[in-house]
Protein backbone atom coordinates (compact mmCIF):
# COMPACT_ATOMS: atom_id res chain seq x y z
CA UNK A 1 0.00 0.00 0.00
CA UNK A 2 2.78 2.34 0.54
CA UNK A 3 4.14 2.40 -2.68
CA UNK A 4 0.42 2.65 -4.11
CA UNK A 5 -0.04 5.64 -1.54
CA UNK A 6 3.13 7.02 -2.69
CA UNK A 7 2.03 6.60 -6.89
CA UNK A 8 -0.92 8.72 -6.27
CA UNK A 9 0.43 10.97 -3.99
CA UNK A 10 2.74 12.44 -6.66
CA UNK A 11 0.55 11.88 -9.42
CA UNK A 12 -1.96 14.15 -7.05
CA UNK A 13 1.17 16.71 -6.14
CA UNK A 14 2.07 17.11 -9.85
CA UNK A 15 -1.58 18.05 -10.65
CA UNK A 16 -2.06 20.51 -8.03
CA UNK A 17 1.72 22.02 -7.83
CA UNK A 18 2.92 20.96 -11.25
CA UNK A 19 5.80 19.13 -12.50
CA UNK A 20 8.80 22.11 -12.29
CA UNK A 21 8.04 22.61 -9.10
CA UNK A 22 7.94 18.84 -7.82
CA UNK A 23 10.76 18.38 -9.88
CA UNK A 24 12.95 20.79 -8.29
CA UNK A 25 11.53 19.77 -4.78
CA UNK A 26 12.00 16.19 -5.52
CA UNK A 27 16.18 17.20 -6.46
CA UNK A 28 16.54 18.84 -3.38
CA UNK A 29 15.92 15.80 -1.55
CA UNK A 30 18.46 14.61 0.74
CA UNK A 31 19.13 12.20 3.21
CA UNK A 32 17.97 14.31 6.15
CA UNK A 33 14.42 15.19 3.97
CA UNK A 34 14.12 11.96 2.44
CA UNK A 35 11.44 10.97 5.19
CA UNK A 36 9.59 13.79 5.32
CA UNK A 37 9.23 14.11 1.68
CA UNK A 38 8.06 10.75 1.84
CA UNK A 39 5.26 11.21 4.74
CA UNK A 40 3.96 14.38 2.35
CA UNK A 41 3.69 12.91 -0.93
CA UNK A 42 2.15 9.30 0.81
CA UNK A 43 0.05 11.23 3.69
CA UNK A 44 -0.67 14.53 2.76
CA UNK A 45 -1.16 13.74 -0.89
CA UNK A 46 -1.94 10.35 -1.11
CA UNK A 47 -4.02 10.10 1.79
CA UNK A 48 -5.85 13.77 1.88
CA UNK A 49 -5.63 15.42 -1.28
CA UNK A 50 -7.32 12.47 -3.33
CA UNK A 51 -10.34 12.10 -0.74
CA UNK A 52 -13.45 12.35 -3.33
CA UNK A 53 -15.52 14.44 -0.85
CA UNK A 54 -13.88 17.52 -1.86
CA UNK A 55 -12.89 19.11 -5.21
CA UNK A 56 -9.43 20.42 -5.92
CA UNK A 57 -10.96 24.01 -5.98
CA UNK A 58 -11.99 24.00 -2.14
CA UNK A 59 -9.04 21.75 -1.18
CA UNK A 60 -6.78 24.61 -3.12
CA UNK A 61 -9.35 27.59 -1.10
CA UNK A 62 -8.62 26.19 2.29
CA UNK A 63 -4.72 25.74 2.05
CA UNK A 64 -4.47 29.17 0.47
CA UNK A 65 -6.86 30.33 3.78
CA UNK A 66 -5.32 28.39 5.95
CA UNK A 67 -1.45 29.94 4.79
CA UNK A 68 -3.32 33.25 5.31
CA UNK A 69 -4.19 32.73 8.83
CA UNK A 70 -0.90 30.92 10.03
CA UNK A 71 1.38 33.34 8.22
CA UNK A 72 2.76 30.95 5.64
CA UNK A 73 3.94 33.39 3.06
CA UNK A 74 6.15 30.94 1.08
CA UNK A 75 3.44 27.85 1.01
CA UNK A 76 0.94 30.83 0.05
CA UNK A 77 3.05 32.16 -3.05
CA UNK A 78 3.88 28.65 -4.00
CA UNK A 79 -0.33 28.11 -3.92
CA UNK A 80 -1.28 30.88 -5.47
CA UNK A 81 0.94 30.19 -8.80
CA UNK A 82 -0.11 26.84 -9.21
CA UNK A 83 -3.86 27.68 -8.58
CA UNK A 84 -3.38 30.72 -11.26
CA UNK A 85 -1.59 28.00 -13.45
CA UNK A 86 -4.25 25.55 -13.63
CA UNK A 87 -7.81 26.22 -12.54
CA UNK A 88 -8.38 29.05 -10.33
CA UNK A 89 -9.00 32.55 -11.96
CA UNK A 90 -8.02 35.98 -10.23
CA UNK A 91 -11.29 36.74 -9.41
CA UNK A 92 -11.61 33.58 -7.06
CA UNK A 93 -7.97 34.06 -5.61
CA UNK A 94 -9.64 38.01 -5.01
CA UNK A 95 -12.22 36.26 -2.92
CA UNK A 96 -10.13 34.21 -0.72
CA UNK A 97 -7.99 36.77 0.54
CA UNK A 98 -11.28 39.12 0.53
CA UNK A 99 -12.97 36.35 3.22
CA UNK A 100 -9.17 35.79 5.03
CA UNK A 101 -9.68 39.71 5.50
CA UNK A 102 -12.06 39.46 7.88
CA UNK A 103 -11.16 36.19 10.10
CA UNK A 104 -7.49 36.83 10.15
CA UNK A 105 -6.98 40.15 9.54
CA UNK A 106 -6.69 43.35 7.55
CA UNK A 107 -2.75 42.76 7.94
CA UNK A 108 -2.91 39.48 6.91
CA UNK A 109 -4.78 40.19 3.66
CA UNK A 110 -2.71 43.33 2.72
CA UNK A 111 0.33 41.06 2.58
CA UNK A 112 -1.12 37.98 1.30
CA UNK A 113 -2.16 40.86 -1.37
CA UNK A 114 1.35 41.71 -1.84
CA UNK A 115 2.20 37.88 -2.23
CA UNK A 116 -0.27 37.84 -4.65
CA UNK A 117 0.77 40.86 -7.06
CA UNK A 118 4.43 39.17 -7.14
CA UNK A 119 3.00 36.02 -8.24
CA UNK A 120 1.22 38.05 -10.59
CA UNK A 121 4.20 39.74 -11.77
CA UNK A 122 6.33 36.36 -11.88
CA UNK A 123 3.88 34.86 -14.25
CA UNK A 124 3.54 37.40 -16.59
CA UNK A 125 7.13 37.95 -16.86
CA UNK A 126 6.88 34.02 -18.18
CA UNK A 127 3.96 34.97 -20.48
CA UNK A 128 1.68 32.93 -17.99
CA UNK A 129 -1.84 34.04 -18.78
CA UNK A 130 -4.07 34.48 -15.98
CA UNK A 131 -7.59 33.91 -16.53
CA UNK A 132 -9.42 36.80 -15.13
CA UNK A 133 -13.25 34.75 -15.42
CA UNK A 134 -14.79 34.58 -12.07
CA UNK A 135 -16.05 30.83 -11.10
CA UNK A 136 -19.71 31.00 -10.93
CA UNK A 137 -20.07 29.77 -6.94
CA UNK A 138 -23.03 27.57 -5.99
CA UNK A 139 -24.78 28.20 -2.89
CA UNK A 140 -24.89 25.75 0.00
Amino acid sequence: MTNELYEKGMKRRRRVLGDAHVDRASAATTDVTRDFQDLIVRYGWGEVWTRPDLGLRERRILVMGTMIALGRWDELRLHLRAALQNQMSLCDIKEVLLQQAIYCGIPAANTAYHHLSAVLAELAAEGTAINRTPTLATEA
